[in-house]
C-alpha cells in the first residue's frame, strides 16, 4: 500500500513540474517576427510584458516585411506583425497546409516623410511624393539640391506602400535604402537634400530621449491628398480621421497554440496595458475608446 501511495505522489509530482516548465500566456519562449518600422513600439512593448511576466523569454526579430512572411511561411515564427493581414488567397493557401492563423488589428499606423532641418521646404502632396518616387521631380526648388528618397530596406513595409501609391511603375536613380529606419534618420540629418521614409513611432514617444533626440535634427513633412487639400502632419487625430494621407494599419498574425505564449504576447497588446504602449508611440489603437476634442481659438 505505502509502495503504491508514494509511486502515485511520485507521477503527481513529476506531473506538476512538466506543466510549471511548460508554456503558457506567462511562461516559455516565443521567436516574434516584427517589421523594422515598428522597433521603437516593440520594445517598449516586449519590456512591460517580460517584467509582467518573468517567466517570459520574447525574442524580436526586427526584419523588413517580406522576409517576415517568408519566415512564418517557413515555420521559423507562430508570430508576425506586419502592416497588412494575409489576404484571403494566402489564408486559403494556407489551410490547404493544415495551418490556422488568427489576425488581429493591432493599431492604425502612418508613414512619415522627414528632411534635414536646414530644408525649408516641407509641404509635399501626394502626387508630389509619387514623382520623386518614380524620378519625375529630383530637384529642390529653393536650394537646387538634388532630391534623395531614402528607405529604410528593400521589400520594407516603407518601401510597399509607395510602391502600391504608384502602381509598382518603376522608381527614379534617387530612391534607395540603407538598412534601418534609425539609419534613415541619420543619412538625412547629415545630408540637406534627403528626405527620409519611417514608421511613425521613431518620432513620437515625448518620454523616449532618442526620439526626441532626432527631432531635434529634421523636419517631419506635411502632407496634402492635392494642392486644393490642407496639409497635415502625421498625428494621431489626423491619423484616426485619415486627414493624414499615408495611412496603414498594424497586424498581429499568429499560428500559436490559443494557451501559449505567442498568443499571450498577442493578447497583452490588444488588452489596457498593451494599447497604452500604442497610444504613447504615437499610433492610434485599435481597442481604445477614441474622444476628439475641437479646440477653437478667438
Amino acid at each position: 500500500m505505502k509502495k503504491t501511495f508514494y509511486f502515485l505522489f511520485l507521477t503527481l509530482v513529476l506531473l506538476s513540474s512538466c506543466k510549471y516548465k511548460g508554456e503558457s500566456h506567462g511562461r516559455g519562449n516565443a521567436d516574434i517576427y516584427i517589421e523594422e518600422s515598428y522597433k521603437p513600439l516593440f520594445e517598449s512593448i516586449t519590456y512591460v510584458f517580460e517584467s509582467q511576466y518573468q517567466s517570459a523569454d520574447i525574442k524580436d526579430i526586427y526584419c523588413s516585411e517580406s522576409e517576415a512572411i517568408k519566415a512564418f511561411l517557413e515555420n521559423k515564427t507562430k508570430t508576425l506583425f506586419i502592416t497588412r493581414d494575409f489576404t484571403k488567397e494566402e489564408k486559403e493557401k494556407l489551410k490547404k497546409r493544415q495551418i490556422g492563423v488568427r489576425s488581429i488589428k493591432i493599431a492604425d499606423d502612418a508613414v512619415t516623410l522627414i528632411v534635414n532641418k536646414e530644408n525649408k521646404d516641407t509641404l509635399l502632396t501626394v502626387d508630389d511624393i509619387k514623382r520623386i518616387f518614380k524620378g519625375q521631380d529630383t530637384i529642390w526648388k529653393q536650394t537646387g539640391l538634388k532630391k534623395n528618397l531614402v528607405f529604410d530596406q528593400n521589400n520594407s513595409a516603407n518601401f510597399i506602400y509607395l510602391s502600391k501609391l504608384v502602381n509598382y511603375e518603376s522608381i527614379g536613380k534617387n530612391v534607395f535604402s540603407v538598412n534601418s529606419n534609425k539609419e534613415v534618420i541619420q543619412y538625412v540629418k547629415e545630408h540637406k537634400s534627403a528626405i527620409g521614409v519611417i514608421g511613425v513611432n521613431w518620432i513620437s514617444d515625448k518620454d523616449d530621449s532618442t526620439a526626441m533626440s532626432f527631432l531635434n535634427d529634421i523636419r517631419v513633412v506635411e502632407i496634402a491628398k492635392d494642392v486644393n487639400s490642407e496639409y497635415y502632419k502625421p498625428y494621431q487625430a489626423y491619423i484616426y480621421t485619415k486627414e493624414y494621407p499615408l495611412t496603414r494599419e498594424l497586424w498581429s498574425i499568429n499560428k500559436g497554440s490559443k494557451a501559449g505564449l505567442n498568443s499571450g504576447y498577442v493578447n497583452f497588446i490588444q488588452g489596457d496595458k498593451g494599447q497604452l504602449i500604442v497610444q504613447k508611440s504615437g499610433l492610434m489603437p485599435a481597442n481604445s475608446p477614441v474622444r476628439m476634442i475641437q479646440v477653437r481659438t478667438e
